[in-house]
């Protein structure tokens, strides 16, 4: 390890046998690791029979932990920074101190590892190739931040907690739209859960199913909505995508209805297309 290197290190978001081999040797030969969490990076170090020191750093650090992982590491000691989970730097209070160390001229080495930006992003089935993300929307103000989005036409990516995402995704539905949606939670964990469909029918399924766990919204740009002029698919590809949103526990009226908004069809059409015209 070079001496005197900030080490911004991904750690698994959930599954554990996601550390990979370079992140475990950085943590056990750095001089000092700083954690959002100490109690949880413990959890993760302990697993792996890794004891080197650590020391908190989080979203309430004052300016003066900056600078003493700064002196830390002006003395030639190497620090590794972790998050309670994934990528350092992303949504949490990483950011500002890979700033001030690189502004202080000091060498910064990033170990990738897993992002359940990324990992959210590719399970949802929409865009993936021109995204943006907006991590945590505020607290106040949720609806004014959502405007800013209306003619977004790339994948909008954010963070939500489980008690804030039904009001969540009612402001998104009276804000945006009726649009695609995938909700990620407990990603890479024994109860990982992925919901697709649309806004309305991601209000009817956790209306019925408490949201639990840490989620991650993935939204259907603009110019994606409702795929307009694409028309209805072929009886299998329609099938398909009804019985995934029967599986993801939406009703079958409910469903007709995504599907509709989601092919640009009328609700008939998408009925006759699955069942055959009613007498």
């Amino acid at each position: 390890m070079t001496a005197g290197t900030l080490f911004v290190c991904g750690s698994p978001i959930g599954n554990l046998e996601d550390a990979s081999q370079r992140l475990l040797r950085v943590l056990s030969e750095a001089d000092l690791i700083a954690a959002e969490d100490t109690r949880h990076t413990r959890k993760l170090l302990s697993h792996f029979g890794i004891s080197s020191p650590l020391t908190s750093f989080h979203a309430h650090s004052k300016e003066g932990k900056v600078g003493a992982l700064i002196a830390e590491l002006r003395q030639g000691r190497s620090v590794a920074l972790v998050s309670d989970a994934g990528m350092p730097g992303i949504s949490d209070p990483g950011g500002p101190l890979i700033a001030e160390v690189l502004a202080a001229g000091l060498p910064v080495e990033v170990i990738p590892g897993p992002s359940a930006l990324l990992t959210a992003l590719l399970l949802s089935g929409l865009r993936s190739d021109r995204f943006v993300f907006e991590g945590f929307l505020p607290r106040k103000g949720r609806r004014k931040a959502l405007e800013l989005w209306r003619a977004e036409k790339r994948t909008i990516v954010f963070y939500e907690s489980p008690h804030r995402v039904l009001s969540t995704l009612g402001d998104i539905l009276e804000v945006l739209g009726d649009r695609r949606i995938a909700l990620c939670r407990e990603l890479t964990k024994k109860f990982e859960e992925t919901f697709r469909g649309t806004v309305s029918g991601a209000v009817a399924h956790f209306q019925v199913r408490a949201p639990k766990g840490e989620f991650t919204l993935v939204l259907e740009g603009a110019m994606e909505k409702a795929d307009e002029g694409a028309g209805i698919p072929g009886e299998p590809q329609l099938r398909s995508a009804f019985e995934e949103l029967l599986a993801n526990g939406v009703d079958r009226r409910t469903a007709v209805k995504e599907l509709a908004v989601r092919y640009g069809s009328r609700r008939r059409e998408i009925y006759n297309a699955l069942f055959g015209e009613r007498p």
